[in-house]
């Protein structure tokens, strides 16, 4: 997908002073309670735009969704905790601005009322969209009463960009929309990988289910070389190829599903790899105790949890070869420390290479996060789901608004 680049955010005319209604993905990890926030990750992603439109002494009014709330307000995905956190993040880059508020709605005169206070350089969070179920419905209504608070729209959530809700699509209808900095490095460097790449390419694919990756393994076999297969969905592949996988998480209904793509990898000529070995345990405890397999298949009373030394090894043999990695999905159960081994040796071998290497969002991310290796990495994702559509050739309702 390109996007047009009139419609970049450094194009707009007559920026200077605008009330400027920007889009960001805010849907933060948080405690269970949702009150403390346990990865920044995504106010920083936001940062670039929010300083550029700071720098022509826009007023800010920043649109988000947190988590499912389903159209009722509750206080544990409340955007209240975002003002501390923004604060913090322009103060510790050092970034000017005249002072961040929250207003407890998104529409309707309160929320005018709070705008229409504001001042140059000045930041209001609006409350979760996702509080009124017309933002999911991509309702029309909602969308232009959102229109209506601002002089321009600025999207930079690529994380929501695959969703066809009001603040996402419908809003475009009503307003002078364009995008920022975080959707236009997304879709620059997703496209190294969708559109020309640089061979030798590898695909690493983890993660739970092999019916969330169908799409993607099956626009993968067109553009790389080798595809490395690991996390729980490898063990659906491993019982598509007869192997015993014991008690192992699969889905039995894509067994045959999974066999055709193996097929489809082979007639491609693409090398299609899966775990030689296995780290194994009887449950995903804190407390349980790892076992190794001896080769491929897994104990019949123990679960398959994380790749074992000799998939590591032989993972990095290709992982060398490669000049562009794409890598989604832990290769383990790695939210527990002794299943995490597998998942983080990985990232760290692909840190070392000197390819153009791109994680694809979702827990892949969280891994890196954990290995302190983001900066090791050409480009970190802010969008899992997105980021996955994308790779898949989907056009996504969110940027088809900027073509």
């Amino acid at each position: 997908m390109l996007l047009s680049k009139e419609l970049f955010i450094e194009n707009v005319p007559d920026i200077q002073g605008k009330k400027v209604l920007l889009r960001v993905d805010y849907n933060v990890p948080t405690d269970e309670q949702g009150q403390t926030i346990t990865d920044d990750s995504r106010i920083r992603m936001s940062i670039q735009t929010i300083s550029y439109l700071l720098s022509k002494d826009c007023r800010i009014i920043l649109m988000s969704h947190k988590g499912r709330p389903k159209g009722k307000r509750t206080e544990k995905e409340t955007l209240r905790i975002i003002k501390p956190a923004l604060e913090n993040i322009l103060t510790e880059n050092q970034i000017k601005y005249n002072s961040v508020k929250f207003v407890d709605d998104c529409i309707g005169p309160k929320v005018k009322s709070e705008i229409d206070l504001l001042q140059p350089k000045d930041i209001l969070i609006l409350e979760n969209l996702r509080f009124y179920k017309e933002e999911e419905d991509n309702d029309d209504n909602f969308a232009k009463k959102l229109a209506e608070l601002g002089d321009l729209y600025v999207s930079d959530a690529f994380g929501a960009a695959h969703r066809a809700h009001a603040s996402v699509e419908a809003i475009a209808k009503y307003i002078p929309h364009y995008y920022g900095f975080l959707i236009r490095n997304e879709v620059t460097n997703l496209n190294k990988i969708l559109l020309n790449p640089v061979e030798p390419v590898v695909a690493i694919i983890g993660g739970a289910k092999v019916s969330s990756k169908i799409d993607v393994l099956n626009q993968l076999i067109k553009k790389a070389d080798y595809i490395l297969i690991g996390g729980a969905m490898s063990y659906t592949f491993l019982r598509a190829n007869g192997l015993e996988v014991g008690k192992s998480l699969i889905e039995p209904e894509y067994v045959q599903t999974a066999y055709s793509i193996l097929s489809e990898a082979a007639k491609a000529r693409v090398e299609f790899v899966l775990p030689v070995d296995h780290i194994m345990a009887f449950d995903t405890s804190l407390s349980a105790k790892r076992f190794k397999s001896k080769g491929p298949d897994i104990d019949p009373d123990k679960i398959g949890v994380d790749i074992g030394p000799k998939t590591i090894t032989l993972f990095k043999s290709y992982i060398k070869k490669a000049k562009t990695i794409f890598w989604n999905g832990p290769l383990g159960v790695f939210e527990v420390p002794q299943f995490a081994k597998g998942t983080f040796k990985i990232a760290s071998i692909i840190a070392k290479t000197k390819s153009f290497k791109v994680v694809g969002g979702g827990d892949s991310v969280a891994a890196i996060a954990a290995t302190k290796l983001e900066s090791k990495f050409d480009h970190v994702s802010s969008g899992g789901g997105a980021s996955l559509e994308y790779i898949e050739g989907k056009k996504l309702p969110g940027l088809a608004i900027f073509e």
